[in-house]
C-alpha cells in the first residue's frame, strides 16, 4: 500500500468543528480525504478522474495508515 500524501490542510479557523484534509497519490490517482480534527473521524474521500471527484472506496487498512500519518505530522 504505496501511497504519498502530497499536501495536507488543516482547517483551524472554523467556530465549531476543525477539520484535516490529506490530498494524496495512490496507484497513479490523485485522491482527497477529510477527518475531523478533534478525533480524526473520517467525513469524506474522493479520487480524482477526468476533471471530476468521485467517491472514493478506501480500504479499512489505506485509512488507518493515513490517519496515522496525519496524527503523527500534527
Amino acid at each position: 500500500m504505496a501511497y504519498e500524501i502530497t499536501n495536507m490542510i488543516i482547517d483551524d479557523d472554523f467556530d465549531s468543528e476543525e477539520y484535516v484534509t490529506a490530498e494524496f497519490t495512490y496507484d497513479q490517482k490523485n485522491y482527497s480525504i477529510t477527518f475531523k480534527k478533534a478525533d480524526l473521524e473520517i467525513i469524506n474521500a474522493w479520487v480524482f478522474k477526468d476533471g471530476t471527484s468521485l467517491p472514493a472506496n478506501l480500504s479499512d487498512s489505506m485509512i488507518e495508515s493515513i490517519r496515522d500519518d496525519i496524527k503523527e505530522r500534527m
